[in-house]
């Protein structure tokens, strides 16, 4: 029996993801996972090496080294720019080809910014 799709899902509503009976193409781990403080133990260190990744986790009891955030920085910032976009930021029961026109727009404007400057 093919899924159903949800009584308020719009066209962007794609298959459940917890319907298992579909195929697809195989996993692939990552060589190495970053993470903050949060995550620092052992256990999940050893977790990470069981599945053959490296853990790149900072310890909490050594201090904030300089450029350790660059990475996370970059998609943390990216959000905070699009969530100045208040339309962006809830996205109710509107059109999706608007969003998308509207996502368009504001990274056009977010990308225009530096070189305005100079």
């Amino acid at each position: 029996m093919p899924p159903t799709p949800a009584r308020k899902g719009g066209e962007a509503t794609g298959p459940s993801p917890v319907d298992r009976g579909k195929t697809g193409r195989p996993r692939r781990r990552p060589d190495a996972l970053l993470g903050d403080k949060g995550y620092d133990s052992n256990r999940n260190r050893r977790e990470l090496r069981r599945r053959r990744s490296l853990p790149v986790i900072s310890r909490k009891s050594a201090p904030n080294t300089r450029g350790s955030g660059k990475l996370r920085y970059v998609v943390e910032q990216s959000f905070s720019l699009l969530h100045h976009f208040k339309r962006l930021a809830v996205r109710g029961k509107g059109r999706l080809d608007l969003h998308d026109a509207l996502v368009s727009l504001s990274c056009g404007l977010i990308y225009r910014r530096p070189l305005k400057k100079t």
